[in-house]
């Protein structure tokens, strides 16, 4: 019987020592907006994501009031108008790395990711499926990853007196340097 708890013991320990996750509070996202009339471009630098090695289990949650914009009047209009933030204050994450088997973060270096998950914005979730880069440097890791959304997929209504100046494809581009979280 002790050799059955012993043996239990050590198979957990293990599996809580080689387990590992990862986090920020400051991660960077950029969204892109390019049409004839106007380009739009606006950065968030309160990013929080949660990375776990083992399970590859990938979160972010992002404060949509924290875009910043070149003109106020295009952080106000974003706000009120089109993302709604009072009502939805978040745009969230939750997914995988479908291939984390495949990264080894314990040796120093640049790995593709596969990512799949849900992204819930403006109270709109729908799947996604993208590719990115982790790059493994000791306790950090950076991800980096650029996709397209489409404003109409998340009922963001763009109003008829606006609608040649933002694209019907948004480039949202996401810069994350997470930290291993101490066990």
């Amino acid at each position: 019987m002790k050799r059955i708890i012993l043996t239990s013991t050590l198979i957990l320990l293990a599996v809580y020592t080689f387990s590992q996750r990862y986090i920020t509070k400051n991660g960077h996202i950029k969204f892109y907006s390019e049409t004839p009339v106007e380009t739009i471009e606006a950065h968030n630098h309160q990013v929080n994501s949660v990375l776990d090695s083992s399970t590859g289990d990938l979160v972010f949650k992002v404060l949509m009031k924290s875009f910043e914009f070149e003109k106020a009047l295009m952080q106000e209009h974003f706000n009120e108008n089109y993302v709604e933030s009072d009502k939805f204050p978040n745009a969230i994450f939750k997914g995988k790395v479908l291939n984390i088997d495949e990264i080894d973060f314990a040796t120093k270096g640049e790995y593709k990711a596969r990512v799949e998950g849900d992204l819930t914005i403006h109270g709109v979730t729908n799947k996604i499926k993208e590719e990115g880069t982790l790059i493994i440097d000791g306790d950090q890791v950076k991800a980096k990853s650029a996709f397209i959304i489409k404003p109409a997929d998340y009922q963001i209504k763009i109003p008829k007196t606006v609608i040649n100046n933002i694209a019907e494809e948004i480039e949202v581009t996401v810069d994350l340097s997470l930290e291993a979280m101490a066990n």
